[in-house]
């Protein structure tokens, strides 16, 4: 019947298909091979020029007259002996803000720094800036350090370390170990990671890029859990070295690193050997006249004992 389609006809039109699907995989080449590379396509529009981390600028051209719908409001305290200071510095904190539009609030009753959005703010990540230039000049940056925080590039770290260590003494001595002699190691941990760190009471701030941060929290937190600073210097200092080299990009750096060992020598305790205490008091000391029975000295003449005494004495 005319209706029902011959086995040959289906056959040709299969063959038809198969040939139009070999000729469309056949214009595109596989970047892997086997089941993973299957869907995989060549894409003309992404290339090695393209820059894909790189940070751009957010100028108020950009943003083309677009404001905020709603306000975002944050507020920090500060200790009491920031408040001179804070005072002196505010209107230049005001002066910067106003830059970009946010109203900020020194309330010196309260003990608080506030910021805000208004209605003219173009940039909505600069209110989590100015949120970080709050926090930081609480925990005592200085203030031509802290506005720093409002560039792109710039990102911060508060690291808090008051809870890690127990006891007082020793948090008091790995703090210092952190700082070092003359601020020596602080400043080593500076130049290698390419970030600014102030240590301040029970928290730690760190300025600088996202790799530096993550560099500089790992030496803070190993330095407070007693792995010494020095340790994590000559390690970044080797990677330093080694990241001139471009022919070691792809090669694993673990036979260069140091591999440090806990040594934990065990003392030997000495032994507390317990007294026997008596229920009694101690006998009582011999006289003079008593040890002068014993000797037999009692019973000569005084001049013959008055001899002996002298003889024995030489």
């Amino acid at each position: 019947s005319s209706g029902v389609m011959s086995s040959a006809e289906e056959k040709d039109q299969k063959g038809s298909v198969s040939d139009e699907t070999t000729e469309t995989t056949e214009t595109f080449t596989y970047t892997r091979k086997g089941k993973q590379g299957k869907y995989r396509r060549e894409k003309p529009w992404d290339h090695d020029g393209i820059k894909h981390w790189e940070i751009q600028s957010y100028t108020e051209e950009d943003a083309k007259g677009n404001c905020l719908i709603q306000e975002s409001k944050f507020s920090t305290l500060f200790p009491k002996y920031r408040e001179q200071y804070l005072r002196e510095f505010w209107p230049h904190v005001t002066r910067e803000l106003a830059k970009y539009h946010i109203r900020c609030e020194l309330d010196m009753v309260e003990g608080s720094m506030t910021v805000a959005t208004t209605r003219k703010t173009w940039d909505p990540f600069m209110i989590i800036k100015a949120r970080d230039l709050i926090k930081l000049l609480a925990r005592s940056v200085p203030f031509q350090q802290a506005i720093k925080i409002l560039q792109d590039e710039m990102a911060c770290d508060i690291i808090k370390i008051g809870t890690l260590v127990r006891n007082k003494e020793r948090f008091v001595k790995r703090r210092q170990r952190l700082i070092g002699p003359n601020g020596a190691t602080l400043k080593a941990i500076e130049i290698l990671t390419e970030c600014y760190v102030l240590v301040q009471g029970n928290t730690v701030a760190c300025m600088g890029a996202h790799k530096g941060l993550k560099q500089a929290r790992k030496v803070v937190l190993d330095c407070m859990n007693n792995i010494h600073p020095v340790y994590n210097i000559k390690t970044m200092m080797i990677k330093r070295e080694l990241a001139k080299r471009p022919e070691l990009a792809e090669e694993s750096w673990d036979r260069y690193l140091p591999k440090f060992k806990k040594s934990n020598k065990k003392r030997k305790k000495k032994k507390i050997v317990k007294k026997e205490r008596s229920h009694f008091p101690p006998e009582q000391l011999p006289r003079k006249e008593d040890m002068q029975v014993q000797s037999g000295q009692y019973f000569l003449n005084p001049t013959k004992r008055s001899k002996t005494s002298s003889s024995s004495k030489k």
